[in-house]
């Protein structure tokens, strides 16, 4: 039976094919498509984050000192913190520390700390312009204080640095540990809210000993540590700028005598920051001051360098950094601190002793360079009344003294000394290294009329470790090296003294001044070392002549006129001109007269013999050669013979002429020169082609090495390789960004290699100071207020000025008011713009623009949105940031920032308008045409409007036409309808208006508070409103008639009903028709009723009223729950019925599925019985 069985054959198997050897689609699906795209869109998004607008880098290679600034209410540790840093860097403990400290943290890194006060809205305002690190300090028991708030919106409108960071103090009052941890998620997530998600916020527990701890300060001083250099700030990459931490008033007393409340001349302190500073001749802002002029700029060295700017020094210069100062002071540097004990100033050194009592016979186990200056200055050990024995000028020379007289037979020496040769071994030139010429010392004396060294300190020429010079030669003697091995010298001032030695500096306190040796000339002939020092520097301190540095030097100096200059630049001196017949002595001091300045290896103009010069240029030939070198000449013999066939292939006609002098190449040390014999015209031309080959491939050799070290600039420039091939600039994913930033790199490279080649003098002059530098600023007709009280509390930023913010004009700018502040602003109200470094009070104006046609002014500032304002102010680049105040006063409550917002533009053409709306009366009606009056005085005025639009209280338009003869000042005018003698016609206008021009710099720095100013920073008060005088005066607001309300008296008016004529109502259709009731004749029950309640009565039916209420709503609740009994009874039952539908469905299929099969059987053996005949069907 099996094998009867037929079964359904199975599905053929396909044919694999044989592998292409391409990509498998399927090898390389991805799993999850959708996964991946959102993986893939998010890690782009992470990567876009992390690319800014490229800007110009203008840090130096030592860049200034990152600026962190400590902000916070008044009474939460900010001091505390300051101290508890400055320990923790330089180990040293400050009392009280006061503006600007800079330290040493790491080596290439500075920072400078300054502490915000938080009695002056004003230094909050100063300090957020030019801070880079913010550690904002947050009282945690007490929580977010408004002046918090106030700084972070002051941050964010000028310009949010990258890095701001909240401390929580005061976290040791909290007992509870569960309290502590829920108050810090609070605080850590509110302070979210403010900047971004994920701002760091450190915790300081306690305060031990004065301090912080010590773990968690250390952990906040690593994190300064390591972090990266903020992003420069638009405004500040665009601004030279500078944060004073040093004042000093150099006014002559003699001015202050005769005026005391003159003008004074100011010199600040500080390091320069921003882009370059003007050298001289430029114009700043203080903040707090006013605009002023600097009339000098000076370079000073660095009081607290880097050590990796102290290694490049000893590298440069090839000698150690002298230790001029203690260990604790190379790292901490804090003028109004007065931290150190040497303050060396261009005018003055201040020295500051630790004690009253200071002795210096004491061994102090720690002595400052100030305390042993201090010794030195002190070290005659004489009594009052004691003559001093004199002094001696040479070792084993006589005592001078001023009572020696002259001798008159002396007549000083007959015949010129010749020079001694000192016996001893020859030395190398490391050995005289220590040993300085007269001409160093000269150079170090009459360099610069400071007393400062290279690096900002007192110079004392030696060590600063407490040695004098007279110790230093001792100490050179002693190690073998002595002045007394020199083996030649021209004069005995070269030489020195070799007679003896010289006595020590102990020596001279103790008044031993008798020597071993007496010198051979026991005859008075020491004359001639009378003037010893004037007549070596007359010798030696010469600059030296034809120098091409000293001649552009000396050009740009406007106080020499031509005439100097050229006597100076060749060498010549008054004194050579007016004393050319001296003594012979002083011709021991002056250079030989055959020693021409001419052969000066510096001299880089050649000497030559005139009168030759001039026998050669009289011949024709020779002009006529010197005329080919030029555009007009020709490049061959022939004298413009042949124009077109006579060029040399090539060469065009445009080429320059490479000129065939003489030069070398100082990379190959190859030399080129013209050719002794005269060449050919084709070997010339051959040689100029040669010559230009050599230079083509020199430059291409140096383009390769320049790009191989800047392999991320033109390795990658595809901007520039698009551009030289002609297609168009296609770049992949970083590349545009990559090349963006390698053309300004390229750029930055460029300026630096041609600012290189200048001498450091015109560098300065041309460039300006590059930030970094520690200079100092000479300001002039400062106001004697800035002097007088002046507060080292407050910061003073020196902010420079561009050519156009100088000039004032109108500046219309986007703002909004502040939804923390409380009050409005009014248009024409007094408020104080935070722009730029200037904070100033105006009048704004504000406005909005109605479909971008005009600009409508508004008497108030919108709520939540924006709108534009208009001032006169400085010009100011649009995009700039600022913040508005109403007073500085520190007892305004609620939140002091009034607005924010940007400066749109400072065109003046800017128009704003005011809504003016005139009305008038028809007094006689035509068809569509009135005569109107009262809506102007005269018809000059009328013409001015023919054509405006006009419109009804009803809200029928019209158009002025034209004005009526008389009355004067009517005109008439056209209707779209008939209007009413009732109706009054408006005429809405627009009128220009201007700001006004007022301008008041905030100057807080110079007023200090007054009698009434307790507990504020500053006495300066702007502009007020004449409702506050008022207050403060008690006077009355004025009554005026025009302006109080009055009591308007309308007419009821009544309009006679509308009557429709009942033809017209019968042909309406019956969706129109007017549905009118016949009035009622007879009067209803509820008319005639007359129900009249007493009191009891009235009580009674409102108990019941609400008694009937409560049973209604006990009702309705009793309704409602027996509804919600029901509801589960109802879904059962309606699920049982569901039940039973289903059942009784598949029953009824499984029926009628039987039944079908029995029929079907039944009709089968019908058919089969009835095959033979055809007998009766069966029914």
């Amino acid at each position: 039976m099996a094998d009867d069985q037929s079964n359904r054959a199975h599905r053929k198997t396909k044919e694999k094919k044989a592998h292409s050897g391409g990509p498998n689609p399927k090898a390389f699906a991805f799993a999850a498509p959708n996964k991946l795209q959102r993986r893939a869109a998010r890690s782009h998004d992470v990567k876009e984050k992390r690319y800014h607008v490229p800007l110009v880098d203008r840090l130096p290679e030592e860049a200034p000192p990152i600026i962190v600034g400590v902000v916070g209410p008044p009474g939460v540790g900010k001091t505390t913190l300051i101290k508890s840093l400055i320990r923790r860097y330089t180990k040293q403990t400050l009392s009280a520390p006061t503006g600007p400290l800079t330290v040493v943290t790491s080596k290439r890194r500075r920072l400078t700390f300054i502490e915000c006060p938080a009695d002056s809205l004003a230094s909050m305002i100063d300090i957020a312009k030019v801070v880079d690190i913010v550690l904002l300090m947050v009282d945690g028991n007490y929580g977010f204080e408004m002046e918090t708030m106030e700084f972070l919106n002051v941050l964010s409108a000028s310009g949010m640095p990258g890095n701001v960071f909240g401390i929580l103090t005061h976290l040791d009052l909290f007992k509870k540990q569960e309290t502590l941890k829920l108050q810090k998620k609070r605080l850590k997530h509110r302070f979210w809210s403010e900047l971004y998600q994920g701002a760091k916020l450190f915790y300081l527990s306690g305060v031990v000993n004065g301090r912080y701890p010590d773990r968690e300060v250390l952990n906040l001083s690593r994190f300064l540590s390591v972090m990266k250099n903020p992003r420069p700030l638009v405004w500040r990459n665009s601004h030279p700028y500078c944060l004073a931490d040093r004042f000093l008033d150099i006014t002559p007393p003699t001015d202050v005598e005769e005026n005391p409340k003159c003008d004074r001349t100011i010199a600040l302190y500080g390091y320069l920051r921003g882009t370059n500073f003007p050298a001289q001749g430029s114009r700043v802002h203080i903040p707090g001051v006013g605009d002023l002029s600097v009339s000098s700029t000076e370079a000073l060295p660095d009081p607290c360098p880097t050590p990796y700017a102290e290694q490049a020094l000893a590298k440069a210069t090839g000698k150690k950094k002298r230790a001029r100062l203690g260990e604790k002071q190379k790292i901490l540097f804090g003028p109004m601190s007065d931290v150190g004990g040497v303050l060396v100033d261009k005018d003055a050194v201040y020295i500051d002793v630790k004690t009253s009592t200071f002795d210096p016979d004491v061994d102090y186990e720690e002595r400052g360079f100030g305390e042993q200056l201090m010794v030195k200055l002190q070290g005659g050990k004489r009594v009052l009344g004691e003559a001093g024995a004199g002094m001696r000028l040479f070792s084993g020379g006589e005592l001078v003294d001023k009572i020696i007289a002259e001798d008159d037979g002396d007549s000083g020496r007959k015949s010129r000394r010749k020079a001694r040769v000192a016996e001893g071994e020859e030395v190398d030139d490391a050995d005289l290294d220590g040993i300085g010429s007269d001409k160093e010392e000269y150079d170090g004396e009459m360099g610069s009329d400071e007393d400062e060294g290279e690096d900002g300190y007192l110079e004392t020429n030696g060590a600063a470790s407490g040695k004098s010079v007279f110790a230093k030669r001792r100490y050179s003697e002693t190690n073998g090296t002595s002045t007394e091995d020199v083996a030649f010298a021209d004069s005995d001032s070269d030489l020195g003294s070799i007679s003896a030695d010289e006595p020590d500096l102990e020596d001279l306190e103790n008044g031993d001044f008798d020597s071993d040796e007496e010198d051979e000339d026991e005859d008075g002939n020491l004359r001639w070392k009378s003037n010893l020092s004037e007549n070596a520097k007359k010798v030696h301190g010469r600059n030296r002549p034809y120098r091409t540095a000293d001649l552009a030097r000396m050009m740009y100096n406007p106080a020499l006129s031509p005439a100097e200059i050229v006597k100076k630049w060749r060498g010549v001196s008054e004194e050579d001109e007016e004393d050319s017949d001296g003594d012979e002595d002083d011709d021991f001091f002056k250079k030989s007269k055959a020693q021409d300045g001419g052969d000066d290896e510096d001299r880089h103009i050649p000497s030559l013999d005139y009168a030759a010069l001039e026998e050669k240029w009289e011949d024709e030939e020779n002009v006529q050669s010197l005329k080919r070198k030029f555009i007009g000449g020709h490049l061959t013999d022939r004298d413009g013979e042949g124009e077109e066939d006579d060029r040399f292939e090539g060469f065009d006609e445009d080429e320059d002429d490479e000129g065939d002098g003489e030069f070398e190449d100082l990379e190959t040390g190859e030399s080129f020169g013209p050719d002794k014999s005269k060449p050919k015209p084709d070997d010339e031309a051959a040689a100029l082609e040669e010559e230009r080959k050599k230079n083509a491939r020199r430059k291409e050799e140096l383009k390769l090495r320049f790009e191989e070290e800047d392999r991320e600039g033109f390795a990658n420039d595809k901007v520039n390789a698009g551009k030289d091939s002609g297609q168009e600039e296609e770049f992949g994913e970083d590349d545009w960004y990559d090349s963006q930033k390698a053309m300004i790199q390229k750029q930055l490279d460029i300026n630096r290699a041609e600012f290189d080649q200048l001498d450091e003098a015109s560098r300065s002059r041309v460039e300006g100071h590059k930030a970094g530098t520690y200079a100092r600023i000479v300001l002039e007709n400062v106001p004697y207020e800035f002097s007088a009280n002046f507060n080292p509390r407050y910061p003073i930023i020196i902010g420079g000025l561009t050519p156009t913010e100088e000039r004032f004009g109108f500046v219309q700018v986007r703002i909004k008011r502040h939804r923390w502040h409380k009050k409005i602003l009014k248009t024409s109200d007094p408020l104080i713009f935070s722009l730029g470094w200037r904070r100033f009070q105006t009048v704004p104006m504000y406005s909005i623009s109605d479909s971008r046609t005009r600009n409508r002014m508004l008497k108030y500032t919108p709520e939540h949105m924006h709108c534009f304002g208009t001032f006169y102010g400085p010009l100011i680049a649009p995009n700039t940031g600022f913040c508005c105040i109403q007073s500085l006063s520190n007892k305004a409550p609620g939140f002091r920032i009034a607005a924010t917002g940007v400066v749109l533009n400072v065109d003046e053409s800017v128009e704003i308008v005011k809504k003016l709306k005139l009305t008038g009366h028809p007094y006689k009606i035509f068809k569509n045409t009135a005569f109107i009056k009262d809506m102007f005085q005269s018809a000059l005025e009328i013409a001015k409007f023919e054509g405006a639009s006009i419109r009804t209280v009803s809200g029928v338009r019209g158009q002025i036409k034209r004005a009526l003869a008389k009355p004067e000042g009517n005109f008439r005018a056209t209707f779209e309808d008939k209007i009413l003698m009732s109706d009054i016609v408006f005429l809405r206008a627009w009128y220009p208006i201007k700001p006004r021009r007022y301008y008041n710099p905030v100057t807080n720095l110079l007023e200090k508070p007054g009698v009434g100013d307790e507990g504020e920073s500053t006495g300066w008060k702007g502009m007020k409103l004449t409702g506050q005088v008022r207050f403060e005066q008690g006077l009355s607001t004025p009554n005026v008639s025009n302006s109080a309300y009055r009591k308007i008296d309308r007419q009821e008016r009544h309009f006679n009903p509308l009557r429709v004529p009942k033809k017209l109502a019968a042909e309406l259709p019956f969706k129109s028709q007017i549905a009118a009731m016949k009035p009622q004749k007879k009067e209803t029950y509820l008319q005639k009723r007359a129900v009249v309640s007493k009191g009891e009565e009235k009580k009674a039916r409102a108990l019941l009223n609400q008694v009937m209420a409560l049973r209604n709503e006990k009702v309705e609740k009793r309704r409602k729950k027996q509804e919600e009994r029901r509801e589960p009874h109802r879904k059962k039952v309606e699920e049982n019925a569901e039940k039973r539908r289903e059942r009784e469905k598949r029953e009824k299929e499984e029926y009628w599925r039987s039944e079908g099969k029995k029929r079907k059987h039944q009709e089968g053996d019908e058919a089969g019985a009835g095959g033979g005949g055809g007998g009766k069907r069966r029914r």
